[in-house]
């Protein structure tokens, strides 16, 4: 079984428009603009981002997980490198072969196939360099383009949790989706 990258090894993976990259310091005011945004938020189990520490503490948190079945990349522009979402592997467990998703993109960058892209990559790794054998992402129900993109990569939707989380005084449902290897689109 292959073991998880430590930080200095997290693979940069590379697709035709976008990169899958580690973080960088720079990265700070992109994911702060993503995370605080109400938008990009509507839908996600915590509320939007208030302070801009916050994007530094992420920062610092997911490069101290990385390898410890964590995969956090940056999702950045191949022309520029500039930072455009976020996608994650994680709660990896190499002993039962799963893993779960987790992806947010900029507002701006909706709608053109860039999160399709990334979310493919990492899947890809998770599948071929991890030999992972499912893969789960949990959507709120009313996330129609999140819905849309994970049956589009393959995902089968495979139940609904009620009342799963409460953000901003909201009760929020889960639809847990399903992706086994081999079902990738």
């Amino acid at each position: 079984m292959t073991d998880l990258p430590t930080k200095a090894a997290l693979p940069l993976l590379q697709g035709e428009r976008v990169q899958l990259r580690a973080y960088c310091d720079d990265d700070a005011d992109a994911l702060y603009a993503i995370y605080s945004d109400p938008v990009v938020m509507r839908y996600w189990s915590f509320s939007p981002w208030s302070e801009r520490s916050q994007a530094d503490d992420y920062l610092r948190r997911d490069r101290d997980y990385v390898g410890d079945g964590m995969l956090a990349w940056a999702i950045a522009r191949r022309e520029d490198d500039e930072l455009v979402g976020t996608v994650t592997v994680l709660g990896i467990n190499r002993a039962q072969g799963r893993a779960d998703i987790g992806y947010a993109l900029s507002s701006a960058q909706w709608g053109k196939g860039i999160a399709q892209e990334a979310v493919r990559l990492a899947l890809a790794h998770a599948f071929d360099v991890l030999q992972l054998r499912r893969i789960e992402a949990d959507v709120d129900p009313r996330n129609t383009g999140s819905c849309r993109l994970l049956e589009r990569l393959g995902f089968t939707r495979e139940g609904l949790l009620r009342e799963r989380w409460k953000v901003s005084g909201e009760l929020q449902d889960s639809a847990i989706y399903g992706l086994l290897r081999g079902e990738l689109k």
